[in-house]
């Protein structure tokens, strides 16, 4: 089994695929490791050699943030957005978009679920 960087690989995927379930890593530097340490783009996690997988782990320490590290500098930089009272930190606090996106429709994600307010006249419906 590879666990690297704190998380269990899928054996099944393609190695420059299960990659990118390790946090901080999509497929485009998945792509960069693999072809730096020289690996087959099509070999499967499960046939990855010992030496290949702490190849792979030696890279990921030495020149990548990933997991923990990178999750505490993100969390660390919405905090410093937070404290120094910005725009994009005040967005962060509210639990709104915080790059400019629309909200009167839409930010679903961001907002959560709809709430109904009382007593609003429903569109289309005049009093």
């Amino acid at each position: 089994m590879a666990r690297i960087a704190g998380v269990d690989l899928p054996l099944n995927k393609r190695v420059e695929y299960g990659l990118t379930a390790i946090y901080g890593i999509g497929l485009h530097t998945a792509q960069k490791i693999v072809a730096v340490i020289g690996i087959d783009p099509s070999k499967k996690i499960k046939d990855l050699t010992d030496d290949e997988v702490t190849k792979i782990r030696k890279l990921l320490e030495s020149d990548y943030k990933v997991e923990g590290g990178l999750r505490a500098e993100i969390a660390s930089d919405v905090k410093r957005l937070i404290d120094i009272g910005c725009y994009r930190g005040t967005r962060h606090k509210v639990g709104l978009p915080a790059r400019g996106q629309r909200t009167r429709t839409n930010a679903r994600t961001r907002k959560g679920k709809k709430k109904t307010v009382a007593g609003k006249p429903k569109a289309g419906i005049k009093k």
